[in-house]
């Protein structure tokens, strides 16, 4: 400690939850790219506790019918009232195309959305504080892999969501 003042060190945690493998991997990019110490772990690891020990929380999950998978929609759900206050939040999805999908699924997909922007009113609602706009990152097919260039884009989203936080 220097002049009175306390370096603060930003605690970041990542919690995902992923069907095929596409969402653990952006998660991983996002946590590599996060500045000071970020953890990484799937939603069926996640301790609601260790809520009070973080500055930063992104969440993300597959799009399933519009919405986080179940396991993410219960781990939002179980968070006390208040839980996120002052703490910074992002929210991301993994997707595929509705432009890319023909009629009826684009019609569903344009009708009920995504993932991500659920997330990220549910964290809100908790008390976040959401520093950037959710953000969805493309799978080829229900199964994927990542369309190429995802995980690069999904480290840029994480440098834009540090400056972000730091603004």
């Amino acid at each position: 400690m220097a002049f009175g003042f306390e370096r603060s060190i930003m605690q970041s945690l990542i919690v995902y939850d992923s069907l095929y493998g596409n969402t653990q991997k952006i998660a991983e990019a996002v946590g590599g790219d996060m500045d000071g110490e970020a953890r990484v772990v799937s939603v069926g690891e996640a301790d609601l506790a260790g809520l009070k020990d973080i500055n930063f929380l992104v969440v993300g999950s597959p799009t399933h019918g519009g919405r986080p998978t179940q396991a993410l929609q219960k781990f939002l759900q179980n968070m006390p009232e208040n839980s996120l206050k002052n703490i910074k939040v992002a929210a991301f999805d993994t997707r595929v195309l509705a432009s890319e999908q023909g009629f009826w699924p684009r019609l569903f997909v344009n009708t009920i959305g995504y993932a991500a922007p659920k997330i990220a009113r549910n964290l809100q609602s908790k008390g976040g504080i959401l520093v950037v706009e959710p953000e969805g990152f493309i799978v080829e097919g229900k199964e994927g892999p990542l369309k190429k260039g995802e995980l690069e884009r999904a480290s840029e989203w994480a440098k834009k969501i540090c400056k972000e936080a730091q603004a």
